[in-house]
């Protein structure tokens, strides 16, 4: 109903804001990264979700359409509300939840407040393929460096090292090495075991 809000910035907190438009001052829940993104300028702009619930009508703001498509996506999935899904885009950036998704990266989308597991295996599941089609992500560079990385952890394994403190290292690796193959990684790894 209501897709973006522009008007004047009067309030700036790092849960809300609150943007005066032609003298009605509309209240927008925020995540950190939207507070991050927002200018000190009278002047603003925010992409909007208007969700409705039998008690409250509730306007979130996003600083970029990316941001709130990630939003919709998430409250999209069983167990994922609003307050949880702006948890997740504070802690990640968008970027980081869509890639954490696309790669199912259990551990990163864990590793939020208010995730468990089985909440984290829920939204990879639900939400792989469409974010795969929707940001036109390629699975096979996906599930490349995902094999990579499980070689060279099923190797780690054989050479004794333990699984948790081997995925830690190797995941260290991965992110300052997306592209590293398996020598290359087990190599790095041994030095940091």
């Amino acid at each position: 109903m209501i897709t973006h809000i522009q008007g004047k910035l009067t309030e700036k907190n790092p849960t809300n804001v609150v943007i005066d438009c032609n003298g009605v001052g509309y209240i927008l829940h925020i995540s950190l990264h939207t507070y991050s993104q927002i200018p000190n300028q009278e002047n603003l702009k925010l992409y909007t979700h208007l969700q409705v619930k039998e008690d409250s009508h509730t306007l979130y703001g996003f600083s970029s359409l990316a941001e709130r498509e990630i939003f919709r996506l998430l409250i999209s999935v069983s167990g994922i509300g609003a307050s949880i899904a702006r948890t997740m885009l504070s802690s990640l950036t968008p970027v980081q939840v869509r890639e954490g998704i696309a790669t199912g990266d259990v551990a990163l989308i864990q590793s939020i407040k208010g995730i468990g597991a089985k909440t984290a295996q829920r939204v990879i599941i639900d939400l792989k393929d469409k974010v795969l089609k929707i940001y036109d992500i390629d699975e096979v560079s996906v599930s490349k460096d995902n094999t990579s990385k499980d070689e060279a952890l099923s190797a780690l394994e054989v050479l004794g090292f333990a699984k948790k403190q081997a995925e830690r290292v190797v995941d260290k690796i991965m992110i300052a090495q997306p592209d590293a193959d398996v020598e290359t990684i087990i190599k790095k790894a041994l030095k940091n075991l």
